[in-house]
């Protein structure tokens, strides 16, 4: 018996009446275990033409045991939401490796193993069912920024094909088993309004919807996504989607996050989800902020109504995750802003008219 989809609906449900978790990051834990070129190349891809150390996402292809058991530790410290090992599995960004025929065959499989994470975790606890997020990442072109300082006008992708790759990524998550579609660390909004369009068309093919997160990045203290929209901007040229959840992650940890963790707060008629950066990488790259130093921070924006999702991105752990739960555990979810029909705009900021 296939199981059954999680709609829209039903998560709004759940998120209305408790806060969830959101897993940490999968490539600080991926760091963890030292994998060579071998490792990552495994027996099926061992005479590849190109190295592909560093191609996270191929080893749910050549180190299954490893990605699923990654997912089995975020969930037992008490994730309700695991996301797919699939950040960069779009033809586009595996073109890097020579890899763009791969793309759906590790959308699927990353979807598959943290399925089966998920189902093997909440057969223990079946009141508490626990979630397949599938990633589709920003790739690593920009629809609205030129590549060439010298040439303005140039760009290295276009919407099109931006959709075409997101179309084959959504289809094979789905095929695995994504209960949820996430738009995550968007920093070009055009590269998201090209995934949404993408995933709606995909809904539309298949017959049916499943909830959609969108989460944005803000890239630095300016406050502003790389393509240069603040966080209401962001938000008010995407709400068309009308995600389940719409948040923030990534670049910053959470002190630097909070204003625009509460700006979103502010105006979104969406759920809210926020998975910030364990601080700002050191000079050696690496994240110092500590998991109780981190998840008094998220529990202060539990506390004051700002939050529906929580968890982390670069640089947490599961110990970062378990703390964090333990920290929100009992605390009210925020409830989204009232639907209303006021007509906003937004170009690098927003812009609501009165008439």
């Amino acid at each position: 018996m296939s199981k059954a989809r999680l709609t829209p609906e039903q998560l709004r449900a759940v998120l209305a009446q408790r806060i969830l978790i959101l897993d940490g990051a999968m490539g600080t834990m991926i760091q963890a275990h030292q994998l060579q070129e071998a490792d990552y190349r495994g027996s099926e891809f061992a005479n590849w033409p190109c190295d592909v150390k560093g191609n996270n996402d191929l080893l749910v292809l050549s180190q299954p045991d490893i990605i699923c058991a990654i997912h089995r530790q975020y969930l037992l410290a008490g994730a309700d939401i695991v996301e797919t090992n699939s950040f960069n599995a779009t033809t586009i960004a595996m073109a890097d490796y020579q890899m763009e025929a791969l793309s759906a065959r590790i959308n699927r499989e990353a979807a598959r193993l943290a399925r089966q994470a998920c189902d093997e975790i909440t057969q223990q606890t079946p009141k508490r069912p626990r979630y397949v997020a599938g990633v589709l990442g920003p790739t690593n072109r920009t629809a609205s920024i030129s590549p060439d300082v010298n040439d303005p006008g140039y760009r290295n992708v276009t919407f099109d094909e931006l959709v075409t790759a997101y179309k084959e990524s959504t289809h094979a998550l789905i095929e695995g088993g994504a209960d949820i579609i996430m738009l995550e660390t968007i920093f070009d909004t055009l590269n998201a309004k090209a995934a949404a369009f993408a995933v709606l068309e995909v809904f539309d093919e298949l017959g049916f919807e499943l909830p959609v997160m969108i989460s944005g990045t803000i890239t630095d203290a300016s406050g502003r996504t790389l393509s240069g929209q603040t966080t209401e901007a962001f938000y008010h040229s995407l709400a068309h989607v009308k995600p389940v959840c719409f948040g923030l992650n990534c670049a910053l940890g959470p002190d630097l996050l909070r204003p625009y963790v509460e700006a979103l707060s502010t105006v979104s008629e969406a759920f809210v989800s926020v998975h910030p950066n364990a601080g700002l990488p050191n000079e050696f790259g690496e994240y110092d902020l500590g998991a109780e130093e981190m998840a008094a921070e998220i529990a202060d924006w539990a506390r004051q109504g700002f939050v529906n999702i929580v968890g982390g991105c670069c640089g947490t752990t599961p110990e970062h995750i378990r703390t964090i739960a333990e920290a929100v555990a009992g605390v009210s979810p925020r409830q989204p802003k009232p639907v209303s029909h006021q007509f906003n705009l937004a170009g690098l900021e927003a812009f609501s008219p009165e008439w």
